[in-house]
């Protein structure tokens, strides 16, 4: 069995599953990395669901931050601009099918993630 394997979580009760949909949504609203951060400190000794949702939407926020700045630097060779819409765009569709996910009380692997946290 792999390490970076989530490990398996009991069925999260409502207000997990709202706080895991809220916590996508401040990435959407411009609070990429603080937002999802509070509630992940807060909750996650309370909630293993929350523990393993905050832990992948972080480690997934701060791989495509560091994507975004290593796009920006690529700017002037003009291939940054495609790299730089590109994660965007995949950045707004993943955290979306996060929101899917979460809403059905599962924790959605984020592609080409690192793994942190």
């Amino acid at each position: 069995m792999e390490n970076s394997a989530l490990p398996p979580s009991p069925v999260p009760t409502q207000d997990d599953k709202t706080l895991g949909i809220v916590m996508h949504l401040l990435c959407i609203v411009g609070f990429a990395i603080i937002g999802p951060l509070i509630i992940w400190l807060m909750k996650k000794d309370q909630s293993p669901y929350l523990d393993a949702q905050g832990r992948e939407l972080l480690n997934f926020q701060i791989s495509y931050f560091i994507y975004a700045m290593i796009s920006l630097v690529l700017v002037p060779v003009l291939i940054g601009i495609v790299l730089l819409i590109a994660v965007g765009v995949a950045s707004l569709v993943f955290t979306i099918i996060g929101i899917v996910k979460a809403s059905e009380g599962h924790v959605y692997r984020f592609p080409l993630c690192i793994r942190m946290l």
